[in-house]
């Protein structure tokens, strides 16, 4: 078998702010990515039609990628999606990286073996094999808590770790607000609980209001971006779909880049 990739370039419609249409600066186009969840192919087949999105953009001054949080758990490779994010980019992209609800659960990790169960039960026992490789074969001897805790740590590069650390909350650029899980209706952004900025779901889901801009989310997985009079759902579950999704905003224009693998016989 081998691995095949497809990339999509669409165009689709945004409701209104009121009378107008969402907008950013004419000269900067933003590149926001979904959950990335260990899916290296997809997110290095991502990276490489947004470089040729960007090339053919003319008057553009700025360039940004944002991506959206979940960079691992559940998919094989969270190592190697780290790597691509920390050396992997071009420096003519401004990145900004928000922080998932899965990051949080790995610093929970990093500073309390307890929760171990709790992590794989979410997808961390994809992201340990990634690190350090610590599953226990069948017959191996069992391996405790504490033990897969100081195996991870010291196979954990710093840089890594220091990524993890010092990744952002949200971000905004003109009328779009960008952040992992959402927003709690009815809460002015600037108190916004870290807990629903990484965690909530129904309540923003299924909620009407008007949060001042258009937010831009990740978190909650579906076939393809969800388009609401007050958010965009750009998490297309690249773990189980084999599809990675990046909207990308300019002015008043709106598209996305789809990432998709597919697996075909080998000739």
């Amino acid at each position: 078998m081998s691995l095949s990739l497809h990339e999509h370039d669409d165009q689709f419609h945004l409701p209104r702010l009121g009378k107008r249409l969402p907008r950013i600066r004419d000269d900067h186009v933003v590149y926001a990515i979904g959950d990335v969840h260990g899916r290296v192919d997809l997110l290095d087949a991502l990276i490489m039609q947004i470089i040729k999105n960007a090339a053919h953009r003319r008057n553009t001054v700025r360039q940004t990628i944002v991506f959206l949080g979940d960079y691992i758990d559940r998919g094989p490779a969270s190592r190697e999606v780290v790597n691509i994010l920390l050396y992997g980019i071009p420096d003519t992209f401004e990145t900004i990286f928000l922080r998932g609800n899965h990051e949080e659960m790995l610093l929970e990790f990093v500073e309390d073996p307890d929760i171990l169960d709790a992590w794989k039960s979410c997808g961390g026992l994809q992201t340990l094999e990634s690190y350090a490789r610590i599953r226990p074969e069948p017959k191996a001897s069992p391996v405790s808590d504490f033990e897969e805790w100081e195996r991870f740590r010291r196979n954990l590069p710093t840089e890594h770790l220091e990524f993890f650390r010092d990744l952002d909350l949200v971000a905004t650029f003109g009328d779009y607000l960008f952040v992992h899980a959402g927003l709690k209706p009815g809460v002015a952004i600037a108190k916004q609980k870290r807990t629903d900025l990484l965690w909530i779901r129904d309540e923003f889901l299924n909620s009407n209001a008007n949060f001042g801009k258009i937010v831009v989310h990740g978190h909650t997985p579906s076939n393809h971006i969800e388009v609401r009079r007050n958010r965009i759902g750009i998490d297309t579950g690249a773990f189980a779909t084999n599809v990675l999704t990046c909207l990308v905003l300019q002015g008043e224009s709106q598209s996305y880049i789809r990432a998709e693998s597919r697996m075909v016989s080998a000739a």
